[in-house]
């Protein structure tokens, strides 16, 4: 039995926070531009990389480079819609939060740093602690509320040594000008990266609620325009602080501001091709042959696990197994390791040295089911009903098929009231941007246009619909 497979069925992980980033993190260009340039927002489909991507810049250790992660998952965001800022109309108000949030975990980090004066060290002890932040929701409550600090940020802003015995109090927005001076005054040129990830937490609760969901976007506005006033105001002082923000695509698009396309300079996209796929597979599976090899090429790494031969589909083509697990996949590194890993699981089960054809196909449908709950997860908060759209797809039971053939199941179950959602033409647009559904080229039969291979496509009413190759066994097409 294989040592690698066995490797790969165990350690290989779909959550980059289970995984040893240190071990199986596949660097590039997009992640050297985080940290080398003024790049300070990550945006990427869900199952793209971030986390792992996120986890890898918070986990740098170097002298001169001190980093904290702001999660907010499991975070109630009505903690933050009361912190708003009306001196600033929306959708602005939230500015000021942020700001003060990214200057306090700078402070903060600065306790870590041995290059800073220690009598400032100190001070700031009496404010922060240095350990790592384990709820956030307790974290922000204290930073705002009217005690916090008081004494020590009380000097004026100049940060005293002598203890200020005044009980002087001041608001949490008063307070950012304090912070901001505390860094102009005292921060080295060491490295400050405060990371705010899990945004997405509160979608899924505002994404039907109109109220709520202006409110969230006004929120992520307010961080989009807190990090770009943080490097404008830092950008000459010869202070690296560096505010980074990871976002999910879907989520990014529904931000709607004047400035927005002035923001590109900041952005890094994850995009991912065949050929960088198989790069970071090669180096994955590089990782967990035994000691002493170097990272090998895609092919030499490839047939350490994989069978040499070819998958036979229809009855023309053979396709290599890279080529054939693709078809079944967004072009997702997520995917990939998925697949890979219950391969590599199966194979072990069956006490076989190699992943085989055989074990390719078979794993086909376990996938499926994957990639059809990754949907479902997705998608529900937009469409409620979509596990019963599913069905309705099921029911049809073609991979290709008209606009009037979805209409007209689509119809039966509405009149049954058992889906909700009255336009059939929005759940046909929903399916199509998170790739459910495609379209197919009108005159050139076989080519299939995805949402997740041309980001800047939309639905095409006039042309074929094709479901996705990965959700046919989920489907019970084939």
């Amino acid at each position: 039995m294989s040592e690698i497979l066995r490797n790969i069925a165990d350690n290989w992980k779909l959550e980059a926070k289970l995984e040893d980033n240190a071990k199986y993190f596949f660097s590039s260009d997009e992640v050297d531009s985080i940290a080398s340039s003024d790049k300070c927002f990550v945006v990427g489909r869900k199952g793209s990389g971030k986390s792992a991507i996120c986890e890898h810049v918070v986990n740098v250790r170097r002298h001169d480079h001190f980093s904290e992660k702001m999660s907010f998952k499991n975070f109630p965001f009505n903690e933050l819609y009361d912190l708003d800022n009306t001196r600033f109309t929306p959708p602005n108000q939230y500015i000021t939060l942020w700001k003060f949030l990214i200057y306090s975990t700078v402070c903060k980090l600065m306790i870590k740093n041995e290059g800073i004066n220690a009598a400032i060290r100190e001070r700031l002890k009496e404010i922060y602690s240095p350990d790592p932040i384990k709820s956030l929701s307790r974290t922000i409550t204290r930073w705002t509320s009217a005690e916090f600090g008081g004494q020590v940020l009380g000097t004026g802003g100049g940060f005293k040594l002598a203890k200020d015995t005044t009980n002087q109090s001041y608001t949490w927005i008063e307070k950012l000008n304090f912070l901001e001076d505390i860094i102009t005054e005292h921060c080295d040129d060491s490295t400050y990266m405060v990371v705010f990830d899990e945004l997405d937490e509160d979608y899924r609760d505002v994404i039907r609620n109109p109220e709520s969901f202006t409110q969230y976007k006004y929120l992520l506005t307010s961080l989009f325009k807190a990090v770009q006033d943080v490097k404008y105001f830092f950008k000459d002082t010869g202070k690296n602080i560096k505010p980074v923000v990871f976002l999910r695509d879907d989520i990014y698009s529904i931000i709607q501001d004047a400035d927005k396309n002035k923001w590109r300079d900041y952005i890094v996209e994850i995009e991912w091709t065949p050929k960088n796929l198989k790069d970071l597979l090669a180096f994955r599976i590089s990782r967990d042959i035994p000691p002493g090899e170097d990272v090998l090429s895609f092919e030499a790494a490839w047939s350490k696990v994989f069978t040499h031969e070819h998958i036979k589909v229809g009855k023309k083509n053979n396709l290599h197994p890279f080529d054939y697990i693709t078809r079944s996949t967004h072009l997702r590194p997520r995917d990939y390791i998925r697949y890979i890993q219950v391969c590599a699981a199966e194979s072990v089960e069956r006490e076989n040295s190699i992943i085989g054809k055989g074990t390719i196909k078979f794993v086909d449908r376990a996938f499926s089911n994957y990639m059809r709950d990754e949907i479902i997860d997705e998608v529900t908060p937009v469409l409620p009903d979509i596990e019963t759209i599913f069905q309705i797809l099921s029911n049809i039971r073609k991979w290709l098929l008209t606009i009037k053939e979805f209409e007209a199941e689509y119809n039966k179950y509405l009149r049954d009231g058992t889906v909700s959602e009255k336009n059939f033409k929005y759940v046909l647009d929903i399916l199509y941007n998170f790739s459910v559904l495609g379209n197919q080229h009108r005159s050139k039969q076989g080519v299939h246009y995805f949402k997740y291979q041309h980001t800047n496509m939309t639905l095409n009413m006039k042309e074929l619909l094709v479901v996705h190759r990965g959700l046919f066994k989920a489907f019970q097409i084939i």
